[in-house]
């Protein structure tokens, strides 16, 4: 067997890491280092590695399944399959209306995939019932990106950054064992000299690495955040000539923050007044200094102002817009932020365009060949999709998803996707949501496909096939394409990702998001490119990777006004792939390629006076708090050795001996009080339901809080427990804080 070697990138989470991969003798595939691709330099974490595992046929689904009458999923050919799919949507649409009908996407599935699911459910279906599970990683900080800056990426910067600055503030985020590979970073940031400031309200491997580390209450950063601008204030560290010259709110967001004196702040949060100070001390000292958020801050019912706050803190202290410094969102899902940029999100249109933006809908609707009226309005976001299965929504098409054991109030939403008329998912493995289905559809994984990603520092990858599918095993666009041509429409939803990539970027040119610029061929040969990336007009009006196009209706001012235009990193090495399926033609001769823009906002911020919004906020109290019924608070979060709903990860053997099972992690004093050891099972109940697993004893987490992870199903299930309290701005739910109580568990 010929050895052929494929670079591609990671499947799970947004750092997209590169590795190479090659077909091994025995059938398997194997992962090897891949150091040239710039962002982790050939390491993996053992995600990473082992991420060939799913796709073993023991592992993976490898045929359609069909519900029988006698309830159980059988095995089917795909005919019938996609025929059974398509009668169940057809005769929901007819019986109850097209709003009936919805769609749940996923931020693992490729910006080819991404782009046409949201195609599908506005163009064939006619419906606005679309959200994805997207909505739960990063929508507060890119709401609250959005309207500071009047663009949302989740890194105006590169990775490459962070070692140069002076100091980086890391709110709710572990790095070390959410995304390992990008750990260098920090390391290498204080090996430099720099500073780390860790908040988080459990000692974390990050934190632990850290030169500060402050531990708040669980759902009270934004009142830690206003409180650190109240000493930057009052201890003279605003940079007035930014503020002048660049933003504008400062006065009514200054009279906000001077509401909260340190010592009301240390009563709220429970960080002492002297780490208060000190931590303003590390931010304002050094020329240069980042904010970095995750999902810590942004999960909360008022994660918008939360992330609201830390952007008032770095624009006062003159960060924003320059080179090395700003606020940044450390994405969470593997492609978390193309996912949304291209119309799963139930407010918006390929090119992060607005779907209530007439521009934005007439530019979409022509290159869709549709009336822009036909184009229905916004829907409900995730959870409130997801809540109204079963009663509005009768049917669901759900790709890449697993909500039952990833949705908060999981129990609830559980219930509500069995009362559904009809569900249909498309996975490649048979997860605990498409247990629940009506017709599975096996689909193709990561290294049996080709397709791009969008990283968390906005760059543009090319994910190559390295593998054929096993036999039966078809790919989410053909999915969708068989699938259209069934309900009426027989153009449109082609199956080849390229093709589909193509019509991706005239969607979105002129977009916020503008990927008219970049082709397959780019992609292939450079390591990735940083969105926007504008393209010339030919003469008939069809990008090429050319200079900047006229902006249209949603977007931005002038595509180079902001950032650089410094080149990307050097070109891929050649001879590394021995067949790559790219066949774009290169830009036409003598254009000149834009280079993409690594670093947003150096010249001017994306709102229409080119100029950042202070937005003034306040403290407020989390959605539930504590009493005397349910007097301890938990949060949750992610282990090493697995991703999200653990859908794929549980099925790796490798995996599973480093992290078997959920477990509680409480302060030795709230477990002398209950009576528990270490290892024994304990329960945690909240209003929504109850959770037991094994005690795990450490100083690691808050005496008044308990820590539990969330990639489990079955008694152990996390967000059996969690409050679905909405921001009323991002429409996040609040995973981070609810009140529980914890009872040892006697035999």
């Amino acid at each position: 067997m010929q050895n052929t070697v494929t670079p591609t990138h990671c499947p799970y989470c947004a750092l997209q890491c590169g590795m190479n991969l090659a077909p091994a003798a025995d059938g398997t595939v194997e992962v090897s280092e891949r150091a040239d691709f710039p962002v982790n330099r050939g390491a993996l974490c053992g995600k990473g590695r082992t991420a060939p595992a799913v796709l073993a046929s023991g592992v993976r689904l490898t045929t359609p399944l069909v519900r029988s009458p006698g309830g159980a999923l059988e095995p089917a050919g795909w005919e019938a399959a996609l025929d059974r799919i398509a009668e169940g949507l057809r005769g929901t649409r007819e019986r109850y209306g097209a709003d009936a009908v919805g769609v749940f996407g996923g931020g693992g599935l490729t910006n080819e995939k991404a782009y046409s699911l949201g195609k599908f459910a506005r163009v064939v279906l006619g419906t606005s019932q679309i959200d994805y599970n997207g909505r739960f990683c990063m929508s507060s900080a890119a709401a609250a990106g959005s309207r500071a800056f009047g663009l949302d990426r989740g890194l105006p910067f590169p990775l490459e950054d962070i070692p140069r600055t002076g100091c980086v503030i890391l709110v709710g985020s572990n790095p070390a064992e959410t995304m390992p590979p990008s750990l260098r970073y920090f390391t290498e940031l204080r090996e430099n000299g720099g500073t780390l400031v860790v908040i988080d309200p459990r000692r974390t491997r990050t934190a632990e690495q850290a030169d500060l580390h402050l531990a708040p209450r669980p759902g009270t950063d934004l009142a830690l955040a206003l409180g650190l601008l109240h000493l930057v204030v009052a201890e003279g560290r605003t940079d007035e000539r930014y503020i002048r010259e660049r933003t504008v709110g400062w006065e009514e967001t200054r009279a906000a923050a001077m509401a909260h004196w340190p010592e009301y702040v240390e009563r709220i949060t429970g960080v002492p007044v002297p780490r208060l100070r000190e931590a303003v001390r590390l931010f304002c000292e050094p020329e240069h200094a980042m904010v970095l958020t995750a999902r810590g801050p942004e999960q909360q019912s008022k994660g918008t102002d939360t992330v609201s706050a830390w952007i008032n803190l770095v624009l006062a202290t003159g960060r924003a817009g320059r080179p090395l410094s700003g606020y940044g969102c450390l994405t969470g899902q593997g492609n978390g932020q193309g996912g949304r940029e291209h119309g799963q999100k139930a407010d918006q249109l390929p090119g992060y365009r607005k779907l209530t933006d007439p521009g934005a809908r007439r530019h979409v609707a022509e290159v869709w060949g549709v009336d822009p009226d036909s184009l229905p309005g916004p829907g409900r976001s995730a959870y409130e999709l997801l809540d109204a299965l079963g009663t509005d929504v009768r049917a669901l098409l759900l790709m890449g998803s697993n909500p039952v054991v990833s949705a908060p109030r999981a129990a609830h939403i559980e219930q509500r996707i069995r009362s559904l008329d009809f569900l249909a998912v498309c996975d490649v493995v048979l997860s605990e949501t498409a247990a629940l289905a009506d017709v599975v559809l096996p689909v193709t994984q990561w290294a049996e496909e080709t397709g791009t990603t969008t990283s968390l520092e906005g760059r543009v990858l090319l994910r190559r096939r390295a593998i054929a599918p096993p036999e039966g095993v078809h790919s989410d666009l053909y999915v969708l394409h068989e699938l259209a041509a069934r309900l009426g429409v027989e153009k449109g939803f082609p199956t080849d990702p390229e093709e589909v990539f193509e019509e991706l970027r005239r969607a979105s040119a002129g977009g916020p998001a503008d990927y008219s610029g970049i082709t397959y061929r780019r992609l292939a040969e450079e390591n990735g490119v940083f969105w926007p990336c504008p393209a010339e007009p030919s003469a008939d009006g069809t990008p090429e990777a050319g200079g900047p196009v006229p902006v249209g209706g949603g977007g931005v001012p002038d595509g180079g006004g902001l950032g650089d235009a410094s080149p990307d990193t050097p070109a891929t090495s050649p001879g590394a792939v021995a067949e790559d399926p790219v066949r774009t033609a290169a830009p036409r001769a003598g254009a000149a390629v834009h280079p993409g823009t690594p670093r947003l906002f150096l010249d001017r911020f994306a709102t229409e006076d080119g100029r950042a919004r202070f937005v003034p906020v306040s403290h407020r109290a989390i959605a539930e708090e504590p009493d005397e019924e349910y007097p301890v608070l938990l949060t949750t979060g992610r282990v090493v050795a697995q991703y999200q709903s653990g859908a794929q990860t549980r099925r790796v053997d490798e995996l599973n001996a480093a992290a078997p099972g959920p477990f509680v992690e409480l302060h030795p004093r709230l477990a002398e009080r209950l009576g528990a050891a270490e290892g024994d099972p304990v329960a945690v109940v909240s209003r929504r339901g109850r959770a037991v697993a094994p005690a795990r004893i450490t100083t690691a987490v808050r005496p008044d809080t308990v820590f539990m992870p969330f990639h489990w199903a079955g008694e152990g299930r996390a967000n059996t427990l969690t409050n679905p309290a909405l921001d009323p701005v991002s429409r996040m739910p609040e995973f981070k804080a609810c009140a529980v109580r914890v009872e040892a568990v006697r035999p």
